[in-house]
């Protein structure tokens, strides 16, 4: 559709009359009746052939209102018109008028120049919607890339857990309570929920270093003698060099919430943690956060060593230190949010405080 916006009727005759045979024709008899009829049928029109003397609204105050929306990308304006003062041309152009064209008009002349105009605006929008359609076939398979690199990472972490012999779901639940923490306490408040969404997968790597460790140390049902407890320590470390050595790894946005997480989630707050001796607010925020979600969730937890402390006695551990030093104001959080965290164990199939 073609909307012709002319006062003179004989003009408009002669332009649909230039366009008919090609183009359905919508005509205005001013401004604001083409506005109007311009908004009425914005996805059916190809191009706008516009007066600048009309009454109630002429062309240039037409092309001003429409300067403030995206309308001359995309469709086309051209000014029709026996304006010659060169300011009302220019104004029109920095306005977004695709051509001027004098009248009286040729009929050659300006069924030639449109034509063209519209026939690359046309050519542009098949070309974007091809980009288009690419971008959306690249998401989808840059989300199946992902999606796969997660499943294997969830996978590797998931063994790990077996190797020590749990059933998987520590690594799942160190990813809700660091969700949950990020959402649900100031803690998160800075980080946006794609921020968020990065470093609770990131929080399921945290040990991913003890496919490092061996068998008989992980799996020691006593105490670790100081030879042991120093062979243990080392998945820290070599949790962050792992991560480091998978090329695919180091091209995801998490990647640097993950390295961190899996050497940092030992230290602790007054210098005494591991593998760095970092102290206070060297240690990054996620790092501390899945540090005392881990040290919760092992504590309320069966392991081979011991059995599950119930939630009130594991809290008390962890407030009275008796679990390492933790940011202040890490513990008056987690206190504020523990009660969350326990609807997360009790919405399992199996509940550990039982």
């Amino acid at each position: 559709m073609l909307l012709i916006v002319d006062d003179n009727e004989l003009n408009r005759d002669v332009l649909a009359n230039i366009f008919g045979l090609t183009y359905r024709i919508e005509t205005a008899e001013n401004g604001r009746e083409g506005l109007d009829k311009l908004n009425k049928h914005r996805t059916e029109l190809c191009a706008v052939l516009l007066d600048v003397v009309m009454p109630v609204m002429g062309g240039i105050e037409v092309l001003e209102e429409l300067s403030k929306t995206q309308v001359a990308s995309q469709i086309p304006i051209f000014l029709i018109t026996g304006e010659t003062d060169s300011q009302i041309i220019k104004k029109a152009y920095e306005l977004g008028v695709m051509d001027v064209i004098p009248k009286p008009v040729s009929p050659y002349i300006v069924q030639r120049r449109v034509n063209s105009v519209i026939e690359l605006y046309a050519a542009r929008k098949r070309l974007s919607n091809v980009v288009d359609h690419q971008k959306d076939q690249i998401l989808q398979q840059t989300e199946q890339i992902l999606k796969l690199n997660m499943g294997m990472i969830e996978s590797l972490s998931t063994a790990i857990e077996f190797r020590s012999g749990e059933s998987g779901e520590h690594v799942r639940r160190i990813h809700d309570i660091t969700n949950l923490f990020l959402k649900h306490s100031p803690w998160g408040c800075d980080y946006s929920e794609e921020v968020i969404q990065q470093i609770s997968l990131a929080a399921i790597m945290h040990d991913v270093g003890k496919i490092s460790v061996p068998d008989a140390i992980l799996n020691k049902p006593a105490r670790l003698t100081p030879e042991e407890y120093d062979i243990m320590k080392t998945h820290t470390s070599m949790g962050g060099e792992l991560l480091e050595r998978i090329p695919q790894m180091r091209g995801l946005p998490f990647f640097k919430y993950a390295y961190d997480i899996a050497r940092h989630h030992h230290e602790r707050w007054d210098g005494r943690g591991y593998p760095d001796g970092l102290k206070g607010d060297a240690i990054s925020p996620w790092a501390q956060i899945v540090s005392i979600a881990d040290v919760y969730d092992a504590l309320v937890s069966k392991r081979v060593y011991k059995k599950a402390f119930d939630p009130d006695t594991a809290l008390d551990m962890i407030c009275h230190g008796e679990c390492g030093v933790f940011n202040p104001k890490l513990l008056e959080a987690f206190r504020i949010i523990e009660g969350q965290i326990r609807q997360l164990y009790s919405n399992e199939s199996s509940n550990p405080f039982a």
